[in-house]
């Protein structure tokens, strides 16, 4: 029984050391734009939003119409907060640590090493004031 207990608490103690735990931690964020603002200020439809979150925000206009909000904390290592960079095209980000690409219409990994999507934050939109938040 002593065997069987010990056995038990062992893969307990293995399984939870497991990758599943590296996530990217929840920030505050309570970010305001006008939509005016945004349209000045983002370059490809995406607004670089710095000291938010855990690395930044990044809000997307997406072709539709709609706009997302992303943490730039990469999903690949987020222990080292590395800032994914949007492309030209404003339709993906690359992680400049480890090469991992996101699309930015969903925040969805398209290559390797990136596995887990990145971290959305609620949009709203009031009028003229675009609002994220978590």
């Amino acid at each position: 029984m002593k065997r069987i207990l010990v056995i038990g608490f062992l893969f307990l103690l293995f399984a939870s050391c497991g990758k599943e735990e590296n996530f990217v931690p929840d920030y505050p964020v309570r970010y305001d734009v006008t939509l005016q603002e945004f349209s000045i200020y983002a370059k490809n439809n995406v607004l670089l939003v710095p000291n938010q979150g855990v690395a930044g925000l990044m809000i997307v206009k997406s072709p539709t119409g709609a706009y997302l909000a992303f943490d730039r904390c990469s999903t690949v290592n987020p222990e080292k907060a590395c800032a994914v960079t949007p492309d030209d095209s404003g339709f993906t980000a690359t992680d400049p640590c480890s090469g991992g690409k996101f699309l930015l219409l969903d925040g969805s990994p398209q290559k390797y090493p990136a596995e887990r999507a990145l971290k959305k934050y609620d949009v709203v939109i009031s009028g003229i004031t675009l609002s994220v938040r978590n």
